[in-house]
């Protein structure tokens, strides 16, 4: 499983791009909005993301109309050749996704939460899809079991002889236990925000076996 890192923080990007286990990086309106981005600020700092990680890097659209969608889609994927357009999983969004696709354009379907969403976006034409994780732990479900149903059910049909087929992206982690749990059932990334990425490498035990190390090795004459 490949991670992506769920930000729009440059530092933080950078930061995990030199541990070497960032594959590629995820953002949205709302992470642009929480780092204090600026509309005018808006292209450059999707440049300068691409930039700093070699894989995709997906920029969300804004807009609800199809055509709308279609332009700013078309815009965001010539900012850099990383780009992957993200788009909602709707009706207006999948005509999107196809119309892109058709293109070359690589198009990650986000705010997925079902396995007939998830279908759809791939027939559709969708490099990535994004089934949620923690949206729906938000509201009392279990989204790791929604998660698993849509890894099984991509799988399926995909790859096959004529299509690659998608990759499914873990998204909306909330833990630690979410990235193992999408791990263990096969889903091809986990996109992980800045923190728990930090988690993830984190472990008592780590820090325990390390001091007996240091206290050890001080005893070394």
């Amino acid at each position: 499983m490949q991670f992506f890192i769920d930000t729009a923080d440059l530092q933080e990007i950078r930061e995990a791009a030199s541990w070497g286990v960032v594959a590629g990086v995820t953002t949205n309106p709302s992470l642009y909005a929480k780092i204090g981005g600026k509309l005018a600020d808006f292209e450059d700092h999707i440049k300068r993301i691409c930039e700093t990680v070699d894989g995709p890097v997906s920029a969300e659209v804004t807009a609800d109309d199809r055509a709308e969608m279609i332009a700013q889609g078309e815009h965001l994927a010539g900012l850099a050749d990383n780009v992957a357009v993200k788009v909602p999983t709707t009706i207006e969004g999948l005509a999107c996704c196809h119309a892109l696709a058709e293109e070359g354009i690589a198009v990650n379907m986000t705010l997925c939460f079902t396995v007939p969403q998830a279908i759809m976006a791939a027939r559709a034409g969708a490099s990535f899809i994004s089934p949620f994780i923690g949206r729906f732990d938000d509201i009392g479900e279990d989204g790791l079991a929604q998660l698993s149903e849509v890894v099984d059910a991509i799988a399926n049909y995909w790859p096959n002889e004529d299509e690659e087929g998608p990759q499914i992206i873990a998204a909306s982690v909330r833990s630690v236990n979410h990235v193992t749990q999408a791990a263990l059932m096969g889903a091809d990334i986990a996109t992980v925000p800045f923190k728990v990425l930090q988690q993830c490498v984190k472990h008592p035990l780590t820090d325990q076996g390390l001091e007996k190390f240091k206290r050890d090795w001080a005893t070394v004459r």
